[in-house]
């Protein structure tokens, strides 16, 4: 990966270093995993489920997205769904509604950054 390929990751809040250090300096296969995130479907998931207001399905979604997300280093897009899991975790669908916003400029930041450098 080149360096401006990787300023731009980081500055999407993508942890590149910290996603290699995981994957053992594997290169390619961080590649192919972040790829593999523009293809995942749990953010719309979520999506549809918060405006259906239906709780399970939309803890299930930010619950594996936020697993996701960590495992592959996307930081700011981990930071901001955990406190949607956590909202949906208690209960309170209001208040995960909340942050959504947060979450969607993470995630559309990110996969911005994904498209443009992968």
């Amino acid at each position: 990966m080149d360096e401006a390929k990787k300023r731009r990751l980081v500055e999407a809040g993508v942890d590149v270093d910290g996603a290699l250090a995981r994957l053992m300096q594997n290169e390619g296969l961080l590649t192919r995993l972040l790829r593999a995130f523009l293809q995942d479907t749990n953010f719309d998931q979520l999506q549809q489920a918060l405006a259906a207001r239906d709780g399970k399905a939309a803890f299930a979604a930010a619950h594996t997205l936020k697993g996701v997300a960590g495992n592959l280093s996307l930081n700011a897009l981990y930071e901001r769904v955990s406190g949607v899991v956590e909202c949906l975790r208690g209960g309170d669908m209001d208040a995960a509604l909340v942050l959504m916003p947060a979450v969607q400029e993470a995630y559309d930041n990110v996969t911005l950054a994904l498209q443009e450098g992968l």
